[in-house]
């Protein structure tokens, strides 16, 4: 058992990114991962060859199965359905992990959705965890050739992870500083300088989040202010966070998390933005740090 122990502790961060690129929840991809633990506990020796490959078909499968019953869910869901947010730290070596930190932006994992859950899981473990043909058809219980087909009618639909934002660390903290201090301002002017003329923000309140725009909000004016029009009402304060490898926000009201803010930023400014308010999506987040 300890030996099992430690193989599963060793796999886990696989096992979970691969989970949550799948479900697109954090809650969901710890509640997949914890019963791949149990299932791996309970599995005859004969069973396991490998452990990864072992661990990585339980996961992906009930990644699959989960996927198909929430699929209703996600047709009945009031307003743009966007993934639960996930703070994540500058990594040491951007190049070393760039696809596995674009692979995390909220744009695309939305267009991820466009997919089946067979053909989710077949376009990422190749595109994203570069598994070959062979083991992909392994833990899906396909023939490679049938995996080839289905990655080639994903990729089309989706396309390869790419950077959704071209500024650096510096030059967009800068502009998330300019943003927060205009939004607080009450600028309008301030706001209209670090937002791209043809902005669109993606807000998800999931019917339980007050103020939350139930429809896309485009163009630089309007999300100006529907920016300020939620600073009066809620009166939140911005702390800067990456968020799922983007620059960003968390904004608290009393300390509490109500909203995770993740930007897209190109040619110095905000070109989209994507608010994460239901608070069934917000658990997860950490409290406001004082300085």
């Amino acid at each position: 058992m300890e030996t099992r122990a430690t193989d599963f502790a060793a796999a886990r961060p696989l096992l979970f990114s691969i989970a949550y690129r799948m479900l697109g929840s954090v809650m969901d991809a710890e509640d997949v991962v914890q019963e791949a633990y149990l299932r791996w506990q309970e599995a005859p020796d004969v069973d396991v060859r490998s452990p990864q490959a072992y661990l990585t078909t339980i996961v992906t499968r009930l990644s699959i199965n989960h996927l198909r019953s929430a699929r209703v869910q996600r047709e009945s869901y009031i307003g743009p359905w966007l993934p639960e947010p996930v703070v994540t730290a500058p990594d040491a070596d951007p190049q070393s992990s760039m696809e596995l930190a674009e692979s995390l932006s909220m744009a695309f994992l939305v267009l991820l959705e466009r997919l089946s859950p067979v053909e989710r899981a077949v376009f990422l473990l190749r595109e994203v965890f570069d598994f070959e043909y062979d083991e992909i058809a392994r833990i899906v219980d396909k023939t490679a050739a049938n995996c080839r087909q289905l990655f080639t009618r994903a990729k089309k639909h989706v396309g390869a992870p790419r950077a959704r934002f071209t500024a650096d660390s510096a030059q967009a903290q800068q502009l998330m500083q300019r943003f927060a201090q205009a939004a607080a301002a009450g600028d309008m002017e301030g706001l209209l300088a670090v937002l791209a003329e043809d902005i669109t923000v993606w807000a998800d309140g999931g019917g339980k989040a007050e103020g939350a725009a139930r429809k896309p909000v485009h163009g630089a004016e309007a999300v100006a202010k529907f920016t300020l029009g939620a600073r009066k009402r809620f009166a939140p304060v911005l702390q800067p966070a990456q968020i799922n490898g983007q620059p960003g926000f968390i904004a608290y009201v009393q300390g509490k998390p109500v909203a995770a803010m993740v930007c897209d930023i190109h040619a110095g400014r905000i070109q989209n933005m994507y608010v994460v308010a239901n608070p069934d999506k917000l658990q997860k987040l950490p409290p406001v740090t004082t300085p």
